[in-house]
This record gives C-alpha cells, sequence and structure tokens, in this order.
C-alpha cells in the first residue's frame, strides 16, 4: 500500500516522498490508518520495521490550529539515543507543516535549553521516563490539554526500571486520550499497563521476526574464551566491513575491547549508558560519519541508532535474550540490503543457546571454521594487485621518479616492492597469532597419546567428577569422551586429555571457574606429596574412569535429557522475562 492512498495532509506526503517512502511497510500499512482514526493501539514489531514513522506521521497529522500552543503529543523512550532519533524522524515528516514543533527531552543534557525549547511552545515532545517526570515535577511540562501518549519500545522500558515513571506520567495525564504502545515482546508487565491503560485496544502484530533477518547472513565461530579478542581482529580482517557493531553485555567489556582494537590500528569507538552525552553525541557522529568504522556497543546503548549501510553485526559475547539478538543483527541489512552478522560461540553450552535462537528467528546460523592468517595475507595482496591494476595511468613526473632512483641503483622493481610491502605491513602488522590446534572430534582420544593437566582444585573445596567433566566440556567444546581419568585430591585434580589438545585446553580453561572458584589449568609433572595429602593414608582418591557413554557430563542423565532440559528451562527464563 501507497501513503498517497491515506488520507493525509498534501504537507506531510511531500515531506514523506521527499524522504524517499513510497510503499508502506506492513507495521506502518496496519498501524497508521487506526491511529488517525484515534483508535488505542498495541503493536508488536522488531527493530528496523518502520515503527517511528507508524506513530510519528499520525503524531505530526493530529496538530492542528486548536492544539498547537499547548503540548498535545507525548511520546516515551527508553534511551536519549531513541529519543533524539524519534524527535529527528518527527520533524521530518513535519517539515511542511509549520505549526508542528517537536522538542526531545531526556537526561544528560542541559535542562535549562530544554525548558527554553518547551516555553517556545513545542506541541510534541519525545523523552525518556525519568527526564518527563523532571519536567512534569517542576511544572515546565503541562500536559493538560494532551491527547495521545506513545510507549515505544515499551519492553525495553520495563527492563531499563522505568514501570513506577510510566505509571504516574499515565496517571496524571487527561483520561480522555489516545493511549498506543510498540514493543517488541508482550511480557505481563506489558499486558498489565494495556489493561489498565488502554480503552478497548486494537492489536497489530507483525511476523517480523523472519523478515528481519531474512536478508542477513548468518555465520557463527568457534573460539577459546581467551583468544575471543583475536578472533574478533582476524574477521574484521578477513571482512574489511566499511562499517561495523559489535555488541557486548557489558559497559566494562565495551571499553576493554574499543581500547584494544584502537591498538591494534583499528578505527574503533565504545559506546555505553556510562558516557556523557557530548562524548556519546561525538561517537555516534563519527560512526555516521564513516570515521570511525567499528562501533562497541552494549544492547541498550544501541538502542536508537539508526545508521544506514552497516555492513557487518558482530555478537562478541552471545545476547542474554532471543529478542536481543533480532534487534543486533537488525542494524544491518536494511532497506532491501544484504547484510551479515557473526557471532563467537566459546561453550557447547552456548552452542545450544544459539540452536535455540536459530529456531526462535527461522533462521539458518552456519559454522564457519576462523579465517586462517596466511589466507588473509593472501587475500590482502590480491586487493593490492586490484587496487593497482584500477589504479589510473601515471603521470610524467612518476616516471622520472624512477629514472633518479635507477641512478641511484634502485631500479623499478624493487622502487615497487617497496611500497607493495610498506602498504601490505600496514594491513598485516596487527594481525594476531592464532594457530591454536582444534578440538578432536568425539572420541578421538582412543589411541591417542595423553597427558595429564593438573586444575588448582579439589576436595576441600568440594570438587566432584561430575563438576570436574562439565566445566571442562563447557570450556573447550569438546566432548566428554575426550577426556580421561580424573583423580581428585585434597587442594587439586588431575585429567587425562589427549596431547594433541593440551595447547587448545590450557588457553580455553584460562578463566575456567568450578563452584565459583577460579581454577588455574597446567600441565601435571608429578607430585610427591599427593598421597601425604590425605589423613587415612589407606584412602584412595576420587577417580573417574573413563565416562560411560550414557551418562552425561553434567551428571547421570543422558546428554539428550540434561540439554533438554537446560533448553527448556532457558526458554522459561526468556518467557518469565518477557
Amino acid at each position: 500500500m501507497q501513503f498517497n492512498e491515506l488520507n493525509l495532509s498534501q504537507d506531510i506526503l511531500r515531506a514523506v516522498e521527499e524522504l524517499g517512502f513510497s510503499e508502506m511497510t506492513e507495521i506502518q500499512q496496519e498501524s497508521i490508518p487506526l491511529l488517525i482514526q484515534g483508535h488505542d493501539v498495541v503493536g508488536r514489531s522488531n527493530t528496523g520495521t518502520g515503527k517511528t514513522a507508524a506513530f510519528g506521521i499520525p503524531a505530526v497529522e493530529s496538530i492542528t490550529e486548536l492544539n498547537k500552543k499547548n503540548v498535545s503529543v507525548l511520546i516515551l523512550c527508553p534511551t536519549r539515543e531513541l529519543a533524539m532519533q524519534a524527535c529527528e524522524e518527527i520533524r521530518k515528516f513535519a517539515k511542511y507543516k509549520r505549526i508542528v514543533k517537536a522538542s526531545a527531552v531526556y537526561g544528560g543534557a542541559s535542562m535549562e535549553r530544554q525548558i527554553m525549547e518547551l516555553k517556545r511552545g513545542a506541541n510534541i515532545v519525545i523523552g525518556t521516563p525519568g527526564r518527563v517526570m523532571d519536567h512534569i515535577r517542576r511544572r515546565t511540562l503541562k500536559l493538560d490539554n494532551l491527547r495521545t501518549v506513545i510507549l515505544d519500545e515499551a519492553d525495553e522500558m520495563l527492563n531499563m526500571g522505568f514501570r513506577e515513571d510510566i505509571e504516574s506520567i499515565l496517571a496524571d495525564v487527561p483520561k480522555e486520550r489516545q493511549t498506543v504502545l510498540f514493543s517488541a515482546t508482550m511480557p505481563p508487565e506489558i499486558l498489565a499497563i494495556t489493561e489498565k491503560y488502554q480503552r478497548d485496544p486494537i492489536q497489530v502484530k507483525i511476523k517480523s521476526a523472519q523478515k528481519t533477518v531474512e536478508l542477513i547472513d548468518q555465520y557463527w565461530f568457534m573460539t577459546a574464551m581467551g583468544r575471543k579478542t583475536d578472533a574478533l581482529k582476524l574477521l574484521l580482517a578477513a571482512y574489511s566491513p566499511e562499517s561495523a557493531m559489535v555488541f557486548c553485555n557489558t559497559k566494562k567489556t565495551v571499553d576493554e575491547l574499543s581500547e584494544e582494537l584502537i591498538k591494534s590500528g583499528i578505527r574503533a569507538a565504545g559506546l555505553h549508558g556510562d558516557m556523557k552525552q557530548a562524548q556519546r553525541t561525538q561517537v555516534m557522529n563519527s560512526f555516521k560519519a564513516k570515521t570511525t568504522a567499528v562501533l562497541v556497543a552494549t544492547d541498550v546503548a544501541a538502542r536508537g541508532i539508526d545508521v544506514s549501510g552497516i555492513d557487518a553485526v558482530f555478537n562478541y559475547d552471545l545476547p542474554q535474550d532471543n529478542e536481543y539478538y533480532i534487534h543486533r543483527i537488525g542494524r544491518t541489512g536494511r532497506a532491501g540490503m544484504k547484510g551479515s552478522a557473526y557471532t563467537l560461540i566459546t561453550s557447547r553450552r552456548q552452542q545450544y543457546d544459539l540452536k535455540d535462537i536459530a529456531r526462535y528467528t527461522k533462521a539458518k546460523i552456519s559454522e564457519l571454521p576462523l579465517p586462517d592468517k596466511e589466507d588473509i595475507i593472501s587475500a590482502k595482496a590480491e586487493a593490492v594487485i586490484h587496487e593497482i591494476f584500477g589504479a589510473p595511468k601515471p603521470a610524467e613526473n612518476a616516471y622520472d621518479i624512477l629514472d633518479r632512483l635507477a641512478s641511484q641503483g634502485v631500479d623499478y622493481r624493487e622502487a615497487a616492492a617497496r611500497i607493495i610491502n610498506e602498504k601490505l605491513q600496514k594491513e598485516i602488522e596487527s594481525l594476531p597469532e592464532f594457530d591454536i590446534p582444534k578440538p578432536l572430534k568425539k572420541g578421538s582420544r582412543v589411541g591417542a597419546k595423553t597427558v595429564k593437566i593438573d586444575l588448582s582444585i579439589g576436595r576441600t573445596k568440594r570438587a566432584a567428577p561430575n563438576f570436574i567433566l562439565g566445566a571442562l566440556v563447557d570450556a573447550t567444546g569438546m566432548s566428554g569422551q575426550d577426556f580421561g581419568k580424573i583423580d581428585i585430591f585434597d587442594t587439586h585434580t588431575t585429567v587425562e586429555v589427549p596431547e594433541a589438545e593440551y595447547d587448545y585446553i590450557l588457553d580455553s580453561t584460562n578463566s575456567m571457574k568450578i563452584n565459583g572458584h577460579k581454577v588455574e589449568v597446567k600441565l601435571y609433572k608429578g607430585n610427591t606429596k599427593d598421597k601425604s595429602s590425605f589423613k587415612n593414608k589407606n584412602r584412595k582418591p576420587e577417580t573417574k574412569s573413563k565416562p560411560d557413554r550414557k551418562k552425561s557430563a553434567y551428571g547421570s542423565r543422558k546428554k539428550t535429557d540434561i540439554f533438554g532440559e537446560y533448553t527448556a528451562n532457558r526458554r522459561k527464563r526468556t518467557k518469565n522475562r518477557h
């Protein structure tokens, strides 16, 4: 359905046409007519489906000469970035409707400047719940004549603890109003707000999970926990995205990772909620201008970011929620363009989590091996060759320079080689060494030469064979059958492992915890004190021989049972969060 088929004013149609919009998205087609008619609406839609226009166009259309001097529309957003983005979009729709004055109010910015904007006669206010409440208390935001309240990303606002503020705002505004709610998910808290504050709302639900990701190629890579940063550097070098986003689960990881990428010569910047507004704005402007090639961000900080031309999304950390995965990868593959999403996996458990995400999104997420350093260097060399082939014909003075070099004993081949070498070195000098052997296939321990590793946890810290084996399987992604005899002593434990996998296991377990204790893993060289460490000299160490094929690494159930239970529990937790 085309925008010009709606009963919209010519001012809005003109602005929409200039923005390059012609055909409506599904959420716009379903929502805009209902909102213009004044219905309460509950819209369920994911990021990247055109929600801002779905509520922004009716909001602009609702402003008339009669209500232009008062705040008529209030839009609540979870983050300042999203509030700024929504305000910017609404101003674009109102370009030719001069009576519309949109103002954004959010924390981290000058209160005085926002008060001045509101006093100038804003009739559409977009803001975060906390700052809106501040203005209401100061009486600098008066909502006596409010006609429409819109909650954008309502589920995220509840996740961030804004429920009390939202309910306070809804309780204080006129009862005779239109209440609109957009959310990616519908947890019980959302349904409670809908029931309490909306009147006969019309549900608008679009099947966007698959549509959001269908143009995105999705891959995952197995790597050791301690080598995730090196793995990311290899992927960035191999795929060379002009613009990419890297998602982390914590602010600390954002700071550490962005700093490490910058040290490696990558044009990266971090973005999270603890940064000052001026700094966040600077980072976003740099990313939009392509000065920054890689933006490292948390999920919450990335809400409201709308940057076109993002080539790839990297999940440095596996998202903690299925919907977060969709929000993340939806940053690429927009406007009909192809995109790519890459996820780093560090354990068998995360593999099962990713399979759960794939089922939820109805998408194929394929495993790929991490690119080889030598292959990356070869690819960079090929790129230099293509660049030289495509270069324009040299000017005469370029040949003059070659002649001068030749007279000093440097022929043209040597001169060209020096320049090419310098260019190549800039491309490959920051590539990490990544020659850790891959884990053996299931059952490959049989007949293989073995060594013992020593773990700094024993009986005094309640270590048990199933805990030890489970932690090793989780950290390495190897099968329980790849590990041999486990001997638990008072203060340490030894485990028999394939010699060929020793380096891999050592690296994969460098941050491993068992029973909440950080465990140091090293090569076992024998210890004469092992026997004497027992009070009862006749007592033998707890031993676990070759694992029973019918038992899980986590206990006595079959593997299919334990992982099935894990997946079911994870779904239950996800459902409860929503």
